[in-house]
């Protein structure tokens, strides 16, 4: 009999990139690449590029671990996934990383936004609504991992700065706030008060290229000499910051080594977080047949570019091994030492929880140091280096800080196209709807933003009368 000219590795459930509505997918393995096949009886077939290292997308299943659920759930079972988020029972993961937007207004109108934000859009949220979802978080997480403070553009919020301290309050166990960057370059003293709220506390600052043209594509304006000067504000009061780099192919991915670079020269900065496009929101000069980029180009050109990194450094998340990958290095006496490859795998599917906090093991920097003593990759590394591995790892101990720390992290939102239900199971990056739904960010863009809920109920509409 004759064979077909790929290998069926797995079957899942995707939706139409046209209409949005359920259908079923096939991973298949062609030509040492990984595609999606689907199928839509309305709007025909599909084939979409899921990945383009085949070991490693393998690999991403052996670092499967069972779910973590948040202390409770806040809408039932009711469409299936991914109709019913808010979060619902059948959602696999809990809150890894929690998005509050407490604005939507912006002083960007980005060619490139995910929440389509403006000056003109939307509304500020009152500083009652916040605090209500500050408290939804702490309900359904006890003490939430990582809350990131975002918009729109939050420090344009008049009561920005009542918002943390009250955010302060909250069992929190770190706090971030996502910003362009603008003000914190125009107002050091604005940064100074910012500062004043740390330990525990990061800025997560959008730094997508050094090219003018890119940054035009992108933000629509040239912003080197913003983020420059955000960034001598930031390091004169050594203000813990991740850059956050958007990528899109043949536009900025070149630059991938150069920004990994740079990020280690400076004194603020504590590591980098890379996140293709997902085709969602405003996207004026994104085409998903050519621009679109897989987790693993990102992973390759890592690698390719950075000159830090190897293929035993960039590693799955646990928490969800298809939309994450990272790599930790440590910054010691003026040299960068790759860290991800002395850890065993196997410890990191051992934790009960997926993020764990660093400082529950105050003879832990020791036992990293020891690692680096001997040098034998092949020894027994210790369990406590399984700390090492959180999003957000923070150092109490003298002789190792916080500051020693940089991670990269690839952070990818499936879309429209490699929409699968078995990875939006999995999101651990949710945000809290204005009202007071509990959302992955995936599927927040794609069914849960403004006018886009009209077309939703719809699609729940025509699932009860097919019932």
């Amino acid at each position: 009999m004759p064979e077909r000219n790929y290998l069926f590795y797995d079957f899942t459930v995707s939706i139409c990139s046209e209409c949005l509505r359920k259908v079923e997918a096939k991973i298949i393995i062609q030509d040492n690449k990984v595609f999606m096949i689907k199928r839509c009886l309305i709007h025909g077939p599909e084939k979409v590029l899921i990945a383009t290292d085949v070991d490693y997308y393998k690999m991403t299943r052996d670092y499967l671990k069972p779910p973590s659920s948040p202390l409770r759930f806040n809408t039932e079972i009711k469409y299936g996934c991914p109709y019913d988020c808010g979060l619902c029972p059948d959602h696999q993961q809990h809150s890894c990383l929690t998005v509050i937007e407490i604005t939507d207004r912006c002083n960007l109108t980005c060619p490139t936004c995910y929440a389509e934000s403006s000056p003109t859009h939307g509304r500020h949220r009152s500083v009652e609504e916040v605090e209500k979802m500050f408290d939804i978080m702490v309900a359904n997480e006890g003490e939430p991992d990582v809350v990131q403070i975002s918009g729109g553009e939050p420090t344009l919020h008049p009561d920005f700065f009542r918002i943390l301290d009250i955010a302060k309050t909250k069992p929190f166990r770190h706090l971030m706030v996502n910003t362009n960057g603008i003000r914190i370059a125009k107002d050091e003293e604005f940064v100074k008060k910012l500062a004043s709220y740390m330990p525990a506390f990061e800025i997560y600052l959008q730094f997508d290229s050094f090219e003018a043209q890119t940054l035009k594509k992108l933000r629509g304006e040239d912003l080197r000499h913003v983020r420059q000067k955000a960034l001598d504000h930031l390091n004169k009061y050594d203000l813990s910051t991740t850059l956050v780099v958007t990528l899109q192919k043949d536009l900025n991915v070149h630059e991938i080594g150069k920004i990994i670079q740079f990020a280690l020269k400076q004194r603020c900065v504590r590591g980098v977080t890379l996140q293709p496009t997902q085709s969602a929101g405003r996207l004026e000069n994104f085409n998903p047949a050519t621009d679109r980029m897989t987790l693993t180009e990102v992973r390759q050109a890592i690698i390719d570019q950075s000159g830090i990194f190897t293929g035993n450094d960039i590693l799955p998340v646990p928490c969800n091994s298809d939309a994450l990958a990272m790599g930790y290095a440590l910054k010691l006496a003026g040299q960068v030492f790759p860290l991800t490859r002395y850890i065993n795998p196997r410890d990191l599917l051992e934790d009960e929880k997926n993020t764990i906090v660093y400082e529950k093991d105050p003879e832990m920097h020791q036992k990293i140091i020891n690692v680096f003593d001997t040098g034998k990759c092949g020894e027994a590394i210790p369990k406590t280096l399984q700390a090492l591995l959180c999003c957000l790892p923070k150092i109490k101990a003298p002789q190792l800080k916080y500051d020693n720390i940089f991670r990269v992290i690839i952070m990818q939102f499936i879309d429209k196209y490699n929409f699968d239900v078995r990875v939006a199971k999995k999101s651990c990056v949710h945000i809290v709807h204005k009202d007071g739904r509990v959302i992955p960010f995936d599927t927040m863009n794609l069914f849960y933003r403004d006018d886009k809920e009209d077309y939703l109920k719809k699609l729940q509409s025509e699932i009860v009368l097919t019932r």
